[in-house]
């Protein structure tokens, strides 16, 4: 435990995976899709049922959460017991990564598919993307009480959560940069969204490819069918937590109910400002931008608060702090500096409020079964809310406005 050399290949997958997250699902997929789906000749729908633009971004997060919710149990038990961990998170690091460059090609006019067509080739791609980010971050998080001690993994994880938010924002600048130059903002997206799977692929490979070590499950090995095996661990498992473990339960729940509110603000946060307030593209990446800088010293500041408060006082206070940015948003926003100055704030609690929540999440799983407990837990880690986004989602489609459905977060 506390190999230097393995806690920085383990930390630097964080500023691998955190492109994705911060170019293409916070900044510029959203207002991307919903552009193409306003620019078709006709409006899209679904058993007859006219969808508005705004709403097929989030269901498409939706929709790649509900296959989450099948899969990545599963997948943590066969990780578990398995010697597949690494290559897993190897494996599913690189689908998502491909997808995300594959994302280039998505545009107006689309060969064979045209603009219609594009928007459901984006989505499908998104969900795949998507799917593969979260089933990678399963196995991720699974190393965490594996390579540090209990009494080091709140820095060890704000450390990574913060180095995350460095990458992604480094990128981010980068991606501004283009967008400024370009006259083609459309091509500039896609260079950017591609940009982001190569920047996931490449430190993938150089960082915990070369550094985690795959460490042998605890238990013996019988021939043993793995999907059969997966399916009846995790029934186990989920009468394990509600027989002995109904703390890790209660707070399993209180997570997916919390995190939801806090991932759908970054999923819909960039389409808000957009449709609601008229910022373009530009800002809204100026805007994430600073919340990536900003972040990475909030990290570590509540890093720092955990070691004085302790975890869960934490996580509570970061939680008032974010139920009043959503009540602001709803009542006050009004105009772009209102928007920089909540921003701000937002970006203290951000990085914190996840990075102690999984830290705290570590102390309370069973040794040998990292992964799989880590599978219930990341249904609602960053970046993959359902609950929060289909809520949102259907707002926007009963209402049309976004504004009116962040109601739907308080």
């Amino acid at each position: 435990m506390n190999d230097k050399r393995e806690i920085t290949g383990w930390m630097m997958y964080d500023w691998a995976n955190s492109a994705f997250s911060t170019t293409v699902v916070t900044a510029l997929l959203g207002p991307y899709l919903q552009a193409l789906a306003e620019a078709a000749s006709e409006p899209f729908r679904l058993f007859g049922t006219a969808i508005e633009p705004g709403a097929i971004y989030p269901a498409a997060v939706s929709l790649s959460v509900v296959l989450q919710v099948f899969f990545l149990p599963l997948l943590g038990t066969i990780a578990d017991y398995t010697h597949l961990k690494k290559r897993m998170l190897l494996a599913f690091a690189y689908t998502g990564a491909f997808a995300t460059i594959l994302l280039f090609f998505v545009r107006a006019d689309m060969p064979l598919f045209g603009t219609r067509g594009a928007v459901v080739v984006g989505s499908l791609l998104f969900i795949i993307a998507n799917l593969a980010f979260g089933a990678a971050i399963v196995f991720y998080n699974s190393f965490l009480p594996q390579i540090t001690s209990p009494d080091r993994r709140d820095a060890v994880s704000s450390r990574g959560w913060a180095l995350g938010y460095l990458g992604g924002g480094l990128l981010l600048l980068l991606n501004l940069i283009l967008l400024l130059l370009m006259e083609d903002t459309a091509l500039a997206v896609r260079i950017s969204m591609a940009s982001a799977g190569v920047w996931w692929l490449v430190f993938t490979f150089l960082y915990p490819r070369r550094r985690l070590v795959q460490r042998a499950p605890g238990h013996s090995h019988g021939e043993v069918n793995l999907l059969t095996h997966g399916v009846k661990q995790v029934w186990h498992t989920l009468g394990e937590l509600w027989r002995t473990y109904p703390m890790t339960l209660r707070y399993l729940i209180a997570y997916l109910i919390y995190n939801d509110g806090i991932q759908t603000v970054i999923v819909v946060a960039a389409a808000f400002a957009a449709d609601e307030l008229g910022v373009p593209a530009q800002t809204i990446l100026l805007l994430v931008l600073m919340i990536q800088f900003m972040a990475f010293g909030g990290a570590l500041l509540f890093g720092k608060l955990a070691e004085r408060i302790g975890a869960k006082r934490a996580i509570m206070l970061s939680l008032v702090i974010w139920s009043a940015i959503v009540i602001y948003a709803y009542l006050f926003l009004n105009n772009q500096v209102q928007l920089f100055v909540m921003g701000a704030v937002l970006a203290l609690v951000l990085g914190g409020s996840q990075a102690l929540s999984r830290s705290l999440f570590s102390q309370m799983i069973p040794a040998e079964h990292e992964a799989e407990y880590f599978g219930f837990y990341e249904i609602s880690e960053r970046g993959t809310s359902w609950l929060g986004t289909f809520a949102f989602a259907l707002a926007v489609q009963l209402t049309g406005s976004q504004r009116i459905a962040i109601v739907s977060l308080i």
